[in-house]
């Protein structure tokens, strides 16, 4: 999943991590059944149980959420064909050519903990215009913009468009969920999702690593946005941080693994909070595909709220983590850009070259 944030808990080096073997004998994750939680008219005991494993585990998988295996399988059969492209193909949409952060990275190209993603990518965004570049226009109106499309694959804008839409009805129907559980109204953060809307899609091929020392296919890192539906192949590779060490998230076949993201940890001062996890390398003569799609506050709704929690649950509250090389801002296009400007170092250095030097040096202290 790219997230491009830094995690917040000391984790070792990935060498090592690589090397260390999976960790057995843990439960899997749990499943919500996105059916089972109705309308989000009114608060059930289904809402319930989301809102501990929300709490407690933070990753799950989600089944019941409407979209049918032929659309699945349609989606997964084009991404597969667009890294079977040339690279010459691919290289035509390369994220340096964007300030927007939308394109085709490839292997190595983005960055986690200061090290390169053993994965190839495209970045995907809402298709709108550009904001233009005024002088006194803030940075991060650049993540608003147009996507980069390949000429080779023409099918492609209308599958990725479509895909975008049906996920954002479904994401839209787990947040309500989300907030009913947590004894707000359904549209408490509607303001955040509403047009024009800053969602993003990833499109993921992790090739085998085969006698590369480092197994980072993506390494430890949270999401950054709100929530984050994960569509998986049957390669296995995902890993999710816990108490107990790493947890595998093995695939589940039409089901979508699920993960709260910064600005959800943010509007809830920590009750619910954002997982570390990362991604390693499928082994020799395996390939692994994904797709993630992040569901994210839009750009023009400035700053995240802070939900009034009942007692009950704001007594858990935990206050938002925010690593001190990796802080969080309430401000949306901040802390959006300063990802990207962590993880794109192409991308950053040609359309941003001053934060980029900023960003190299040490961070300020969180202002979550």
């Amino acid at each position: 999943m790219p997230a491009s944030t830094s995690a917040a808990l000391e984790t070792p080096s990935v060498p090592q991590q690589a090397a260390q073997t999976r960790d057995h004998g843990q439960e899997s994750l749990p499943v919500i059944d996105l059916a089972e939680l109705g309308d989000s008219s009114h608060h059930t005991p289904a809402h319930a149980r989301l809102a501990r494993i929300a709490r407690d585990t933070g990753f799950f998988y989600l089944e019941g959420h409407g979209v049918d295996s032929a659309r699945i399988e349609q989606i997964e059969t084009s991404v597969r064909r667009f890294f079977g492209l040339s690279t010459r193909e691919k290289q035509e949409i390369a994220i340096g050519n964007s300030r927007h952060f939308r394109g085709y990275t490839g292997v190595g190209g983005e960055i986690t903990r200061l090290l390169p993603d053993l994965r190839e990518q495209i970045d995907f965004g809402e298709e709108l215009p550009a904001v233009a570049q005024a002088e006194d226009a803030q940075a991060w109106w650049g993540l608003q913009g147009p996507n980069q499309w390949p000429s080779a694959l023409p099918e492609l804008k209308t599958e990725i468009l479509a895909w975008m839409e049906t996920l954002r009805g479904v994401a839209t129907r787990l947040l309500h969920a989300f907030l009913l559980a947590l004894e707000q109204p359904a549209s408490a953060l509607d303001a955040l999702i509403a047009a024009p809307r800053n969602h993003r899609l990833k499109v993921i091929h992790y090739p085998d690593q085969d006698n590369i020392r480092s197994g980072q296919g993506v390494g430890p890192h949270k999401d950054g946005g709100l929530l984050t539906l994960l569509l998986q192949d049957q390669v296995g590779g995902l890993q999710v941080q816990t108490a107990q060490g790493w947890l595998d998230v093995p695939p589940r076949k039409n089901a979508f693994v699920v993960n709260i993201g910064e600005m959800l940890e943010l509007a809830t001062n920590g009750y619910l909070r954002a997982n570390v996890h990362r991604v390693l390398s499928p082994t020799t003569g395996l390939s692994r595909y994904s797709i993630a799609y992040f569901f994210s506050p839009s750009l023009h709704a400035q700053h995240v709220p802070l939900l009034n929690l009942p007692p009950c649950l704001a007594n858990q509250a935990r206050g938002p983590e925010s690593d001190p090389q990796n802080p969080l801002f309430r401000h949306i296009g901040t802390n959006a850009l300063k990802s990207r400007i962590r993880s794109h170092h192409d991308v950053a250095q040609r359309f941003y070259p001053e934060l980029h030097a900023r960003h190299q040096a040490p961070e300020p202290e969180a202002q979550a």
